[in-house]
């Protein structure tokens, strides 16, 4: 037989532990279906499981508790070849339960191996997802209080196309293993052993036992016919590939020359369906097409379509660390809800800060310069009060001049779009 273990690092785990049983069943799957060491990862979760990548001579990845199959989906797409196998245990399959069902619904040609011990063994027996309701573990009641899963019906119902489950000491563990790598597509196989270190103090568990068990429950032996599909990396590669037109990258050259530039930092408070997002892109692309260094951030509510919206532009010639604002040049009050979110800002700015205040909205007492304006009597609608402001701060020559503006919005909008922004800007330089 040509093993695949790592003699320098042999399997070391609890007398009477079913893991080592499946340590060299999966050395077995290995040799039979004659594998090349250069091209098979294992991947490893934590706990007792996640030692299998130290036992064997292929390449692996040990990563953080229950994200095993995250990184060897990212393997298995980077190189479709690789054959990649992830141990896991039970503590990791709760823990990890979302990718569990992600890995099932995509179908990305990955073989599981979960090795059901029913516990924690590793950190002191406690309860995982798989301890029966009855059985006596490290936390209390717990588990008494909760259903284990049934990780092979969550599976099939997930979208699994292969799915298997036997004791970790069936005679035919090998071959089962080997069938499940062979899939084309997300195999599953759940193997349930016996923890002696901390599992079988305290609970009746025997190899008849466990044989008992997966007699009782529901019977997965390999291909599950209503999911199957194609693997989930051929369609994923054959879809990009009818994929002929692709967004192209916005490209924003230095066009303009402004003398003596300083640094600015504007403050744009609105609140949603203002398009205050809009606007802060516009002051960066205008800044951008001055030849200088922009950052923005924004602040808006998860619930998108109401409650404050607030961005926060800096443009410098120098590169810039980070992107708060310390002393802002330009503030634009839009709104009550913009303005209670930085309230603060007002008592702390210069007196040469321009602030621009919508006629309806008030603003705390501010020793800077501010500039009233009725958008209502110009007859502009709200949802243009944040593009009209940027014509205010150009006519005024606050952090950009027309030019600056006019290339800005050609380089943000579409032919359309833009004359219609054109006829916002135009009503506020002939006011």
């Amino acid at each position: 037989m040509n093993s695949f273990l790592n003699k320098s690092r042999p399997p070391v785990y609890c007398p009477g532990c079913t893991h080592e049983k499946i340590t060299t069943g999966l050395d077995k799957a290995f040799d039979t279906l004659n594998l090349k060491a250069d091209r098979t990862v294992i991947v490893t979760d934590i706990g007792c499981s996640g030692l299998f990548d130290t036992f064997f001579n292929v390449h692996a990845l040990h990563g953080i508790h229950g994200r095993a199959l995250t990184y060897a989906s990212g393997l298995k797409l980077a190189d479709p070849e690789l054959n990649v196998i992830v141990t896991m245990g039970d503590g990791g399959l709760g823990i990890g339960g979302a990718h569990v069902l992600a890995a099932c619904r995509r179908n990305l040609d990955l073989t599981l191996i979960v090795l059901n011990n029913f516990n924690f063994g590793m950190t002191g027996g406690q309860y995982s997802a798989t301890t029966p309701t009855d059985a006596v573990v490290g936390s209390e009641f717990l588990n008494q209080a909760e259903m284990p899963l049934d990780i092979c019906a969550i599976a099939q119902s997930a979208g699994a196309t292969y799915i298997d489950r036997c004791s970790g000491l069936d005679a035919d563990l090998p071959g089962k293993i080997a069938r499940a790598i062979e899939h084309k597509g997300f195999s599953i196989i759940e193997t349930l052993g016996m923890c002696t270190g901390r599992y079988t103090k305290r609970n009746l568990l025997t190899p008849k036992v466990i044989d008992q068990m997966v007699a009782d429950l529901p019977e997965h032996n390999g291909i599950v016919k209503k999911n199957q599909r194609p693997e989930y990396g051929e369609r994923y590669r054959a879809l990009a590939k009818e994929r002929n037109t692709f967004p192209e990258a916005v490209n924003i050259k230095k066009e303009i020359d402004v003398k003596e530039y300083q640094h600015q930092e504007v403050v744009i408070l609105g609140s949603a369906g203002m398009r205050i997002v809009t606007a802060g892109d516009i002051v960066c692309y205008a800044g951008i097409c001055a030849g200088m260094n922009v950052s923005m951030k924004n602040d808006y509510n998860i619930t998108v379509l109401r409650g404050q919206s607030v961005s926060e532009i800096l443009i410098s010639q120098e590169k810039i660390g980070y992107p708060g604002i310390e002393s802002p040049s330009v503030v634009l009050a839009l709104s009550d809800e913009g303005v209670q979110r930085r309230k603060k800002i007002f008592a702390t700015l210069k007196p040469d800060t321009f602030v621009l205040k919508e006629k309806s909205v008030a603003i705390p007492q501010t020793p800077a310069e501010v500039v009233e304006i009725d958008f209502k009597e110009l007859k502009i609608k709200k949802q243009d009060w944040a593009l009209a402001s940027l014509a205010v701060m150009a006519k005024n020559q606050k952090a950009m001049n027309t030019q600056m503006l006019t290339y800005a919005l050609k380089s943000r909008f579409n032919e359309k779009t833009y004359l219609l922004a054109m006829e916002t800007i135009e009503k506020i330089f002939q006011a």
